[in-house]
């Protein structure tokens, strides 16, 4: 076959292959249409089933819900039923009470008032009587008045004074003997307590005395202390401010200065100098300043183991620092630290005697004379100074007041007072404890006396607590109280001027005036 007729051929049967398959397909879409025809038709046939059923099912469930909801219904009326029934119940019961209460009430009201109407009668019966009893005092009081010749007024003025005179007299008897025996108790336990004090107390009673001599190996010794037209002990002098003394007192030199810390730098200072051999002003006053720090640490040291003897601590470090430089303080050949040491432990004795504070008695005892370090640098008394340094370095005021007032030159506020006042006395003014004999301070004590009673008017003079204080009695009579102040003045000032003395002296005038009368 040609090529043509092939192709045509092709084409036909391409065209007959198309038909057939339209045709099947065709077919094919009739076969499902129906079968989708059918399960759709089922479909809705089990639908309609399912939703009769459903319905079928809810309306029995209202049905039994309506069943169970009316007799819920039924059940809480009938207890609703049940509980107003018992509330009727207990009103009608309080009713019942409450109309019995009410009948017991009207009978009370009525006893009441018939009470009230009883209680009116007997108040005018009572008042009857007592008009009549008035009457009756009225008429016995007249008769009385008529025979004693005084007046109810007078009677009892007279009455109340007599009770009044019986009553102070007994008081006064009673205050009499109390007074008596407190005296007596009192002026023995103190006698006790301070010989207690002072047989425990087993301190030293003088202490050495700062010496101001310095001993020369040899009297060639002097010129070279000197040195060349004096420059070497000009260079001394200049560095410690103390005067040097080379008079002819063989090997020795004399220091002079009131300042004894200084005296005693000048003095190992001028010691060492001639150990060493070299005595030039660069080397004085090298070893000045070595040992003025050397000086130092003494005196701490000192003034740390004083607090650690005494058992006071917690002492701020200046005041410790004071309490060091007393130890090179003297007064009338007493070491001053040794004796503020003495004076703790006899205020801490007399402390425990008495249950007052021990701790605090003895740290007042302890810094009581701390202002004499200070007294040659700030004018004032070294109680009042002692008193500033002790408020300025967080002291309490029980122990700036003991500190202040050990002179009685503030007033004495607490009992620690009057013992650092007491142990300051004992310490310091007995025989013996300072540089004097026994005849010096009987006559000093003498001479007190005998200056006191020079003056016109003065019956009885007494030199007291070892002389630290002069008590004059004058005569009322002849010294009026503006002349016994004037008194007291001018035997101070008398004594200032003839007298030498440790201290200060009190001059205390009393002036009495007594009534008598003797009972018959």
């Amino acid at each position: 076959m040609t090529d043509p007729m092939i192709l045509v051929w092709i084409v036909v049967g391409v065209v007959a292959g198309s038909v057939a398959t339209m045709v099947i397909a065709r077919a094919r879409g009739k076969n499902l249409m129906g079968s989708a025809r059918r399960d759709a038709a089922q479909l809705i046939s089990d639908a309609e089933r399912e939703v009769a059923s459903m319905m079928r099912d809810a309306k029995t469930n209202v049905k039994e819900l309506e069943i169970n909801l009316r007799a819920k219904l039924e059940q809480e009326g009938r207890e609703q039923r049940k509980e107003i029934a018992g509330i009727e119940k207990r009103l009608a019961s309080k009713e019942d009470l409450l109309d019995k209460r009410a009948v017991e009430l009207d009978k009370t009201t009525s006893q009441l008032s018939q009470q009230e109407r009883d209680l009116i009668r007997r108040e005018k019966e009572l008042d009857t009587e007592r008009e009549r009893i008035q009457q009756i005092i009225q008429q016995q009081t007249e008769k009385l008045e008529a025979i004693s010749g005084l007046t109810a007024d007078q009677a009892r003025k007279e009455l109340f004074t007599q009770l009044e005179n019986e009553v102070k007299r007994d008081c006064a008897l009673r205050l009499k003997r109390v007074e008596d025996e407190l005296k007596e108790n009192a002026e023995k336990k103190a006698r006790w307590i301070i010989g207690e004090a002072i047989g425990r107390c087993a301190s030293d009673h003088v202490a050495e005395t700062t010496v101001s001599v310095v001993n020369l190996p040899n009297d060639e010794m002097k010129g070279r202390i000197i040195g060349r037209e004096g420059r070497n002990i000009r260079a001394l002098e200049n560095a410690t401010g103390i005067n040097v003394i080379i008079d002819d007192t063989p090997e020795a030199v004399i220091l002079s200065g009131f300042d004894p810390i200084r005296r005693q730098v000048a003095r190992i200072t001028l010691e060492r100098l001639i150990q060493d051999g070299r005595i030039h002003p660069a080397r004085i006053e090298e070893m000045v300043e070595k040992v003025s720090e050397e000086m130092e640490k003494t005196i701490k040291e000192r003034g740390e183991a004083a607090c650690f003897e005494v058992d006071v601590h917690g002492l701020h470090p200046e005041i410790v620092r004071l309490l060091g430089r007393l130890s090179f303080r003297t007064s009338y050949g007493q070491n001053v630290l040794k004796h503020s040491q003495e004076v703790a432990h006899l205020t801490g004795l007399m402390a425990a005697e008495l249950g007052n504070n021990i701790q605090e008695a003895k740290r007042a005892g302890l810094i009581h004379d701390m202002g004499k370090a200070l007294t040659h640098e700030i004018e004032g008394s070294h109680a009042l100074l002692g008193y500033d340094v002790a408020k300025r370095y967080g002291e309490s005021e029980i122990i700036a007041n003991a500190v202040g007032a050990h002179h009685s030159e503030m007033p004495m506020n607490t009992l620690t007072a009057v013992l650092v006042q007491a142990a300051d006395a004992m310490s310091a003014s007995r025989p013996g404890a300072r540089s004097e004999t026994m005849q010096h301070y009987i006559k000093r004590l003498e001479q007190l006396e005998t200056i006191s009673r020079d003056f016109t008017g003065v019956e009885k003079a007494y030199a007291i607590q070892a002389g630290r204080e002069v008590r004059l009695v004058v005569q009322p009579d002849s010294i009026n109280d503006a002349e016994a102040a004037q008194m007291a003045r001018d035997v101070a000032r008398r004594i200032e001027s003839e007298m030498t003395y440790p201290g200060q002296i009190r001059v205390t005038v009393i002036r009495e005036t007594r009534s008598v009368e003797m009972a018959k």
